[in-house]
């Protein structure tokens, strides 16, 4: 495989919605291309990018797979990117190494959810977009429909490059506005199309979309309008050129037609992405972070061979034989073989040995890659995604990228204890390839918690884990982390005293206890004077009451929001010791929790749900069902986003409730907002429930 240079590579992301075709036009590209000898599929699992287990089994993209082709003189690389609402984040880490996405819509169902969600993505990191209106040979594809659901979403600035000839299964070509010439195919054929004349039914159509499209590329452009106005066109070359820099400007977002199925256009595709889609040389610059200091600009690199080496990790893959595999785009420099470079973040020597180029799970040995290319590299030692590497002598950053928390989750058991064993290892090794997936331990309910997109999300890091490290564990629901507090005062005296042969114990203290805001966790007040408890006995009363606070008081959840004033107590010369004041604050505690108007608390989380317009009204009504409180609406292209302010108790099953309203077009986030009352009448049910599972352990008293 020769190396390309940077103006002979095209960087191209795949997205758009779940089901959109996105896998299936990669195959047939790569097939038309030569890169493979059959066209893959997603139903037999042949795909190229979708090589995973779990993959292959759900029939979707869980994760960004990588191809290449070499159409003409031109190196493609491709990043087939998932498009269901739980895996997309992986189509917003990818999109700071390519230099165009490729959209591809439905050509039944037009503009859908996460349409819209990878299109804001591209705004975020100003990507250029080619869009495309795949699975044209449907039935009910209808290229109309798809149009206007296009220009309602994203504006007039949609506009077609081609039409389609043809509908549904008779769509058996597309003609070329631009060149204003007809290419056909033979459906499941090789993906080459026979040029043409336009057919007379669609001569004036053609004509009529021809004209638009010079108007809308001359737009901004006096030079091209003059040319307009004096011909009544542009050139063929000229008309190549503005097109190319308005795409690149984002001005246009063209749309173009074909199946990926039936290997209709796929060389369009590709002769569009080389004549249209900026290369990464034309990049003006790629920006830096600034120094943690502050001092100082940023550092920035020209996308040219000529600056110093510097590599961003944007993929890092766990694969049981190769151990962790990084993907990375080379932004500046050539990288050679065998190169050592630095890891700016950790500060650390990575030895690159044996660095390739991927075509879905083959790698493919290089000796070097020029700027503006992407390869992967096995075995680095303390690399993981978002690191950037390159000359000791020249650091630079490239900035990460800023994903939101997980939306759901879970309680995770192991079934035996030699799962227990496997469970953290292989939880963090599939937490390096996965950026979106948390395991911790909640330090009040003592359970393992595991956090992700979705349930789905979650079930598919479980079978990887089961599968790739033979780990089995059982998911729950969390508990719920409730807290007590109190809403009255109490003045009240804890006093320990026992007598037994030899020293007894003696501890007495006189505390209030008051309120405190929300979030006020625990305030301890010295106001002891003339000695009545001696200095060295307080520290234990303080410890005595956390340790009574941790506990809890109603039903064993800890106790927060209060403050305890110490203002008297008494003590004897020989029986008094730190252990007697400890159980002094403890009955203290215990007297004041009596009359202090003990209550729950419960956490509310802040909830921002998604979802098409017309399932608007059934969202409100269900989060209303959920004690939920409505903070606000907003719509964006065609979307309802409603956020609201929700108990923890009742999102627990959120993401499967969510996904049967709104037949899988709805996704949430959701994260810890404050603790608020539980309502009485729910108080009851949630303290014997608590009593009920530890059995309710008495405290000893004097």
């Amino acid at each position: 495989m020769k190396a390309y240079e940077g103006a002979n590579i095209r960087n191209v992301a795949v997205i758009g919605h779940g089901h959109a075709g996105k896998t299936s036009l990669v195959s047939a590209m790569l097939y038309t291309s030569g890169a493979t000898p059959r066209l893959g599929r997603v139903d037999d699992g042949s795909a190229t990018t979708d090589y995973d287990d779990e993959e292959i089994a759900r029939k979707m993209s869980i994760s960004a797979g990588m191809a290449y082709v070499e159409w003409g003189k031109t190196k493609i690389n491709l990043i087939d990117t998932p498009g269901f609402s739980m895996f997309v984040h992986e189509a917003k880490m990818v999109l700071p190494v390519v230099d165009a996405a490729i959209v591809v819509v439905d050509g039944v169902a037009g503009v859908e959810v996460v349409t819209q969600r990878v299109w804001n993505y591209c705004e975020e990191y100003k990507t250029p977009r080619l869009i495309i209106a795949s699975r044209m040979d449907r039935e009910r594809a209808d290229a109309g429909r798809v149009l206007e659901s296009l220009t309602k979403a994203f504006g007039r600035t949609v506009i077609p490059l081609e039409l389609p000839i043809g509908s549904e299964k008779n769509f058996t070509g597309v003609v070329d506005l631009v060149n204003m010439k007809a290419y056909t195919y033979e459906l499941g054929g090789n993906g080459k199309g026979k040029e043409g004349e336009i057919p007379a039914n669609l001569k004036d159509q053609a004509q009529e979309a021809h004209e638009r499209l010079v108007e809308m590329v001359a737009e901004g452009d006096d030079a091209l309008m003059e040319e307009f106005f004096e011909k009544g066109t542009i050139p063929e070359e000229h008309l190549v050129k503005a097109l190319h820099e308005a795409i690149r400007e984002d001005k246009i977002f063209p749309v173009i037609f074909g199946s990926g199925l039936g290997n209709v256009g796929a060389d369009r595709v590709m002769d569009f992405i080389v004549d249209y889609t900026p290369a990464p040389s034309e990049h003006e610059w790629v920006q830096g972070e600034a120094a943690p200091s502050g001092n100082g600009e940023p550092p920035k690199r020209h996308e040219t061979d000529a600056e110093p080496v510097s590599v961003y990790v944007f993929k890092t893959v766990s694969d049981a034989f190769a151990g962790r595999i990084s993907y990375f785009k080379v932004f500046s420099g050539v990288l050679k073989n065998d190169a050592t470079l630095q890891n700016y973040p950790k500060n650390s020597a990575e030895k690159l040995a044996h660095i390739s180029i991927v075509q879905g799970k083959t790698a493919v040995p290089v000796t070097e890659l020029h700027a503006g290319d992407i390869g992967a590299v096995a075995k680095l030692k303390d690399t993981l995604t978002g690191d950037t590497l390159g000359d000791k002598n020249a650091p630079i950053q490239y900035p990460k990228v800023h994903l939101p928390e997980p939306a759901i989750t879970f309680a995770i058991e192991p079934k035996s204890r030699a799962d227990e064993d496997k469970l953290g290892p292989s939880i963090h090794k599939l937490m390096e390839e996965d950026a979106m997936l948390r395991f911790f331990r909640d330090e009040q309910t003592k359970e393992f918690l595991i956090a992700g997109t979705g349930q789905q999300h979650i079930e598919v890091v479980v079978a990887k884990m089961k599968k790739r490290y033979h780990a089995e564990v059982i998911l729950k629901a969390p508990k719920v982390p409730y807290r007590e507090t109190i809403r009255g005062k109490a003045d009240v005296q804890g006093r320990h005293k026992k007598q037994t042969g030899g020293h007894g114990q003696y501890g007495d203290c006189k505390i209030r206890m008051e309120p405190l805001p929300r979030g006020g966790d625990f305030e301890f007040v010295n106001d002891i004077f003339g000695g009545s408890i001696p200095r060295n006995f307080i520290p234990a009363v303080e410890k005595g009451i956390r340790t009574a606070a941790a506990r809890g008081y109603l039903a064993g959840f800890p106790v927060v929001d209060f403050r305890v004033i110490l203002y008297d107590g008494s003590y004897h010369d020989v029986d008094s010791n730190d252990l007697s004041f400890q159980m002094a604050g403890r009955i203290a505690f215990k007297k004041a929790m009596e009359v202090a108007k003990p209550t729950l608390l419960e956490p509310i989380m802040h909830v921002e749900i998604s979802v098409p317009d017309e399932f608007a009204g059934s969202i409100m009504g269900d989060l209303n069902s959920r004690r939920g409180r409505i903070q606000g609406m907003d719509n964006k292209g065609g979307n309802t986003i409603v956020k609201a302010e929700v108990p923890m108790s009742e999102m627990l099953t959120y993401g499967v409730d969510l996904t049967a309203m709104t037949q899988g077009r709805g996704s949430f986030n959701m994260e810890m907002h404050h603790y608020d009352a539980v309502p009485g009448q729910l108080q009851e049910k949630i303290i014997e429930k608590a009593k009920a599972a530890r059995g309710d352990v008495k405290e000893e008293e004097e």
